[in-house]
């Protein structure tokens, strides 16, 4: 009988409660962070915005979402009240807190947690310029891979360039039977090397058609060193001279400022912590006063200057997408979860805990995430940094090199047209004959070229 009564007592007890849930309308406060929560005019949008419009329908209640009063997430001040989201849950004013609020022990004192929608870590943001080590290939730096490879098929071909504008030019080896070619390929690139030293290696073409080439050559090997010098002095001053990768670089090194949201959950972590590294970390943004009361603020001053911006990793991998001149360091410390706040005791917890499940199971979660975190980097970032030169940047050198090896090898067919015309007009001979003549003698060996004239008398 007693049990009979129970039971009776405990479904009277949850019918209340359904009742209640679904004519009230629960009172939810949030925080501004992209991709979590953003405006769109008067609206508000983002990972929490969708996440709670998911929850709500399974759940079936009503809600009214609202920002946080004083921007904060939540921490115990000196007088032992909590402020922020928790805050807000504490005494009342809001239902739930739905945003990215990470779980501690702390917190699960004063309020109860919901099962996480988002696991996270503890990393740093800064320029790239910073992060970057120093290499054994700094030298290669201030130009990008694609360029590199263009200067060799540029090289390349204009050493070919010069070895067939001094054989085709009869100004340049006018008899191939009793002259020595002084164009060899082989002298060929050691010529156009010597212009990429600034030296000059003879012997020089004589011809207008080689010397063209040559002229161009050299222009745009002075240019290209003038360019890499350029960019490497800029790379040598502008970059760290300590690279910048873990926590304990950040710790070791005073090039560089840092720091972190101030009253949350990352600055409790650093205060408390009895890591001697991170104690240095906490006691040195104490001293400077480095904290930041928001995102903004902090991606702001990574980009302006020498700071380190001290975060969780999926918000800061959101600005690594967003911009392309920054980055994330790999070392991920103090791995934890985003959780949804109610009060103490709240009914509400035990339903929440089942959406977010059937959430995770449904892959709505990942589809949340891949969503609001595309990559979309900005184009003209912030930040004046130097980068390697690519490709694209120094595409008309490349064109006027290009130009002047058609050019150059166009003058040296019509020196040797103008010759073959000039012959055939004098030895009454077809003008296509006496062309392919010279050209057999110029790229045909001359034992070939011997017997080629043999059979021609033969024949004649």
């Amino acid at each position: 009988m007693t049990g009979s009564v129970s039971l009776v007592f405990c479904v009277a007890a949850l019918t209340a409660w359904t009742v209640t849930a679904d004519a009230k309308e629960l009172s939810i406060t949030t925080i501004k962070l992209d991709p979590y929560v953003m405006s769109r005019g008067s609206e508000l949008e983002g990972y929490c915005i969708d996440l709670i419009s998911k929850i709500s329908k399974i759940m079936g209640f009503q809600y009214k979402l609202s920002l946080v009063k004083d921007n904060h997430y939540g921490a115990m001040n000196s007088s032992g009240s909590w402020t922020g989201m928790i805050g807000e849950v504490i005494r009342g004013e809001a239902d739930l807190a739905v945003a990215p609020l990470t779980l501690t022990g702390t917190r699960e004192q004063v309020v109860d947690m919901s099962t996480p929608f988002m696991q996270t870590g503890l990393s740093f943001l800064l320029r790239r310029d910073l992060a970057s080590g120093e290499s054994n290939f700094s030298l290669l730096s201030p130009f990008s891979t694609d360029m590199w490879v263009g200067i060799l098929i540029a090289f390349l071909l204009t050493g070919l360039c010069i070895f067939l504008v001094g054989r085709i030019s009869p100004t340049e080896w006018a008899e191939p039977d009793t002259e020595e070619h002084s164009f060899t390929l082989l002298h060929s690139f050691w010529y156009i090397t010597g212009a990429l030293t600034l030296q000059g290696v003879g012997p020089h073409p004589k011809a207008p058609s080689g010397r063209l080439v040559s002229a161009i050559w050299w222009l745009f090997a002075v240019l290209l060193l003038a360019c890499y010098f350029g960019n490497l002095n800029s790379m040598l001053h502008s970059n760290s001279k300590v690279p910048i990768k873990t926590f304990e670089d950040l710790a070791n090194q005073d090039l560089i400022d840092y720091g972190t949201f101030k009253a949350g959950s990352t600055m409790q972590f650093f205060k408390n912590s009895q890591n001697p590294v991170y104690r240095r970390i906490y006691e040195h943004m104490e001293r400077k006063n480095s904290f930041v009361s928001s995102m903004e603020e902090g991606v702001r001053l990574v980009q302006e200057g020498n700071f380190a911006f001290i975060g969780e990793t999926s918000s800061l991998d959101l600005e690594v997408a967003r911009h392309c001149k920054l980055s994330r360091s790999e070392d991920d410390i103090f791995m934890r979860s985003y959780s949804i706040a109610a009060p103490l005791g709240s009914p509400l917890i035990k339903n929440l805990n089942s959406a977010i499940l059937k959430l995770s199971e449904s892959g709505e979660l990942t589809y949340l995430r891949k969503k609001w975190w595309t990559k979309s980097c900005k184009a003209g970032d912030g930040a004046n940094t130097s980068e390697a030169m690519r490709l694209q940047d120094l595409r008309g050198l490349f064109l006027l090199l290009g130009l002047g090896l058609g050019v150059g090898l166009l003058l040296a067919l019509l020196e040797l047209v103008s010759r073959a015309h000039k012959q055939a007009k004098d030895g009454k001979k077809s003008c296509c004959s006496v062309m392919t003549s010279e050209l057999n003698r110029r790229f045909v060996s001359k034992g070939e070229s011997a017997e080629q004239d043999d059979a021609d008398k033969t024949k004649a």
